[in-house]
């Protein structure tokens, strides 16, 4: 029963399940009244679902809905439409959103739309203090309570007749801001604003001003009064005194300080006036600034003071400001319209100036040391006043002066620069320097002791005909030089090495070597070296020549090899020869010698050889016709009988082979030591011994 019951709800449910059959066509996302929205008014985000359903049920919707990504709104509704309203909208409202509806285990997301609220509402400022002193601030806040950072305040300070002092702050976190100014001189009746920008969708948004604050300033202490004494119209050598003053509501910390071109004269603190005085002179002219101080409050006044001349500055005239020494030199101090004054001559000096005479005139012999720059000072009323300086120059005269090379020797490397110094000993700088090659002026030096000149067009051909000469502004003139002549050396070019006989020598014969070059300043260094496993020099000699013959003899198989030479000068650069090879062979009576001792011998052997053929032959024939009979045998008699006959034929032939084994030693005795290394092929001759069997036979 209860199985039946479970196969028949099963059954429903299956049943039930293909009625509910559903799908999402679209989720859309819509705004209200439209995508742009003023600040303040208000708008409705809506979220609707277009769903096609298999029958008609109720179905049931999550709808949930985000702005920049974060959840804003969420509702669960049988409708397929939600509204997410927002009554007042702010720009903080601007944004990106989007909605997702669930339904039946199903879920369909929308689209973005961007929603852009314009405008920002009317910030609000508050200040701190409504009334101030000067040197105090003001502290102001400017808020948004409504609007969402990042924001960017602007604080506006206005004045009468002004342009309005801002402050900028930007706010990343917070949707207000704070801010102090500083209350100046001046500052009587202030106003005090602000207003607040935004940035959205690439464009800048700004805030009507907010609410307009008053701030009225106090005066901690009135503007100080400056007055000079007796007058502000003065003559040098007068006192002038200057006077600061200023009414203060209390005198803590209160400073009054007088200043002119930047410089503190004089300064007073917790007081009300401030007193100067010093001698007037014609420095004291200018504007002169009181300043009087409290916190930061600060109020200045200025005055200017005229210093009228007493009497110009003093003139100094010499007789001459260029002098031989041991002249007389004549010094005049004066002042244009005024005599009645106490005159003193000088001389300036780092360590302090050296005086010379309390009086107008000055009459000296001058020597070189006096050279410098000379002063008179005239004295009035205290009033001290000093003239321009007059530079005075006593010349010595120059000595003569001396050309060298720098490098020391007076001689230049074909090619290479030349370059001379020119000294003058004594004479006072600056001195004129001028070279000379030849008659022409190659180089003017203004210098102190010495001038160099360096010459480097130098010519194959050239010998000099340098000098200098040297002069300063004594009256005696130029002085030159001796003349200086110059060795051009060339440097060596195309260095041979050539032999005779050339390629093959004979052994034990001379050799000549000839080392030569194309070009090249004498002496001539030479160098010929034989080249081994390392270089072995085997001649060297200096020669006032472009070329060197050595001789080598008795040339030996030793000698065979590489030849190379060397050849240098005073240009210092070693110039090598192509290498040559030099084979020693052996002399002609050599090559006699060993054919005699060899080929003779050879020839014989092979002679001998050939006998021994022949011999051999015979002596293989005659068994053969010892086997033909009696006739054999009768002629075998005869043969006998002619072998007893002819054995002196026989000896006599053995002896030969002897003679000629004692000349073929004998040649080998008398072979050279230059031949021990020859072989010599030797054939070896056997001579048969006498038959016993037959020595028997011919006994009988």
């Amino acid at each position: 029963m209860y199985l039946a019951l479970l196969v028949i709800f099963l059954h429903c449910s299956e049943l039930y399940a293909q009625e509910r059959v559903f799908t999402f066509n679209m989720v859309e996302i819509k705004v209200q009244p439209s995508v742009k929205v003023k600040n303040g008014a208000p708008m409705s985000i809506i979220c609707h679902a277009d769903i096609s359903k298999k029958n008609d049920f109720q179905l049931s919707h999550n709808f949930t809905i985000f702005k920049d990504g974060k959840l804003v709104f969420m509702i669960t509704s049988d409708k397929g439409e939600a509204r997410y309203g927002i009554p007042v909208a702010r720009s903080s409202d601007t944004g990106l959103y989007e909605c997702a509806v669930e339904a039946g285990g199903k879920t369909k997301s929308s689209k973005s739309l961007h929603v852009w609220v314009t405008g920002l509402t009317k910030p609000i400022l508050t200040a701190e203090k409504k009334e101030v002193l000067e040197g105090e601030v003001v502290k102001l806040r400017c808020e948004l309570p409504e609007e969402a950072s990042p924001l960017y305040f602007v604080f506006r300070k206005i004045k009468m007749n002004s342009k309005p002092n801002e402050k900028h702050v930007s706010e990343s976190h917070r949707n207000f801001s704070t801010v102090e100014f500083s209350v100046e001189e001046e500052d009587n009746i202030l106003h005090f604003d602000c207003l607040v920008r935004r940035l959205v969708n690439l464009e800048l948004e700004t805030s009507e001003p907010s609410n307009r604050t008053l701030v009225t300033v106090k005066e901690p202490f009135i503007k100080p009064t400056l007055k000079a004494k007796p007058s502000s119209n003065i003559t040098e050598g007068d006192r002038i005194q200057l006077e600061c003053s200023t009414v203060v509501a209390r005198m803590h910390d209160i400073e009054i300080i007088l200043q002119k071109n930047r410089t503190i004269l004089n300064s007073v603190r917790d007081e009300k006036l401030l007193k100067y005085s010093a001698v007037a002179t014609l420095e004291e002219s200018g504007e002169y600034l009181c300043k009087v101080e409290q916190g930061r409050a600060s109020k200045t006044t200025k005055l200017n003071v005229v210093v009228a001349e007493l009497f110009p500055k003093p003139v100094l005239t010499a007789s001459a400001i260029k002098l031989d020494e041991n002249k007389e030199l004549t010094l005049s101090c004066s002042i244009s319209g005024f005599r009645k004054a106490n005159f003193s001559i000088l001389r300036k000096n780092s360590n302090g100036d050296i005086w010379f005479k309390n009086s107008r005139n000055l009459t000296m012999r001058v020597h070189v040391n006096d050279t410098g720059s000379y002063i008179c000072k005239a004295e009035v009323k205290g009033i001290v006043k000093e003239s321009k300086p007059v530079r005075i120059n006593v010349y010595a005269p120059v000595s003569k002066p001396t050309l060298s090379v720098v490098s020391g020797l007076p001689e230049v490397v074909l090619g290479k620069p030349l370059q001379l110094i020119c000294r003058s000993v004594m004479g006072t700088p600056p001195i004129t320097f001028k070279f000379y090659k030849g008659n022409e002026i190659k180089k003017t030096v203004v210098n102190d002791t010495y001038a160099v000149f360096l010459d480097e067009n130098i010519r194959r051909n050239d010998k000099g005909g340098y000098k200098c000469d040297a002069r300063n502004d004594h009256s005696s003139g130029m002085k030159t030089s001796n003349i200086l002549n110059i060795t051009v050396i060339v440097p060596i070019r195309n260095a041979s090495l050539g032999s005779n006989p050339y390629g093959e020598v004979e052994d034990g014969s001379d050799t000549a070597f000839l080392c030569s070059v194309k070009e090249g300043s004498w002496p001539i260094h030479f160098k010929i070296f034989k080249k081994t496993d390392h270089e072995v020099l085997l001649f060297e000699k200096s020669e006032n020549a472009d070329r060197i013959l050595w001789r080598k003899e008795a040339m030996s198989r030793q000698d065979t090899g590489t030849y190379y030479c060397i050849a240098s000068n005073r240009a210092n650069v070693d110039v090598k020869s192509h290498p040559i090879t030099i084979s020693v062979v052996l002399a002609a009576w050599q090559k006699g010698v060993i054919a005699a001792f060899v080929l003779i011998p050879i020839a014989g052997a092979i002679a001998l050889t050939l006998w021994w053929f022949l011999f051999k032959k015979k002596t293989a024939q005659r068994p053969s016709m010892e086997m033909s009979g009696s006739a054999l045998a009768t002629n075998l008699t005869s043969e006998k009988l002619t072998r007893q006959n002819n054995d002196g034929d026989y000896y006599s032939r053995s002896g030969y082979i002897e003679d000629g084994e004692n000349h073929m030693k004998s040649t080998d005795e008398n072979k050279g030591p230059d031949l021990e290394s020859a072989e010599v092929e030797y054939t070896e001759v056997e001579v048969s011994t006498l038959d016993p069997h037959r020595e028997n036979t011919r006994a009988s």
